[in-house]
């Protein structure tokens, strides 16, 4: 398997003003999203219970991740990872300014497992090179390192291997934003 990109070549513009200069653009081809239906039916046949039974699996197993989450968990994702909920807040120096209204976003915060990540690392990337006249003018396959961007460890090295040291005690950042965040709190 392979993950398919497309570099498109379009005119980028810095202002309104600006005459603007062509660059090549990489974004990922848009799959459609699988529904819930598929994604149960194969299931099925790779487990080899009926559909019937993964359904009522699948429905079960939702409703204890949402449940336990929502009371503080962080909850495994099978193959995946953990997820949890957490926020973005203001902090203040007084306890008396400690109000809901500090509370900027709600944010689901998953963390994949490493060998996620390991698959992910190791998958190849096609690339379609498609000229601003609409046609394909080269495709690429990568060679790059895989390193896998990971959020919940900014310092680490991305490569997937951190060795699962995942205590589920991080500061929540993940990045785009000027503050800084100490225990989910937004200190900026």
């Amino acid at each position: 398997m392979a993950l398919k990109v497309k570099a498109v070549e379009k005119l980028v513009k810095f202002s309104k003003t600006d005459a603007g200069v062509w660059r090549w653009v990489m974004q990922p081809e848009l799959y459609l999203a699988l529904a819930q239906e598929k994604v149960i039916k194969e299931a099925a046949l790779r487990s080899g219970v009926s559909r019937g039974v993964m359904q009522a699996c699948w429905d079960a197993a939702g409703e204890v991740i949402k449940a336990w989450a929502t009371e503080g968990h962080s909850v495994a994702l099978p193959g995946l990872g953990t997820m949890r909920f957490g926020l973005r807040a203001k902090s203040v120096e007084d306890v008396n300014d400690v109000k809901s209204s500090l509370i900027s976003t709600r944010r689901i915060i998953f963390t994949p497992a490493v060998d996620l990540k390991d698959e992910l690392k190791n998958t190849a990337v096609q690339i379609t090179c498609i000229d601003r006249d609409g046609k394909e003018v080269k495709r690429v396959t990568s060679d790059d390192e895989g390193n896998v961007e990971d959020p919940e460890n900014p310092n680490g090295n991305g490569n997937g291997n951190d060795n699962g040291n995942d205590n589920g005690n991080d500061n929540g950042n993940t990045g785009g934003d000027s503050g800084s965040i100490v225990d989910g709190v937004d200190e900026g």
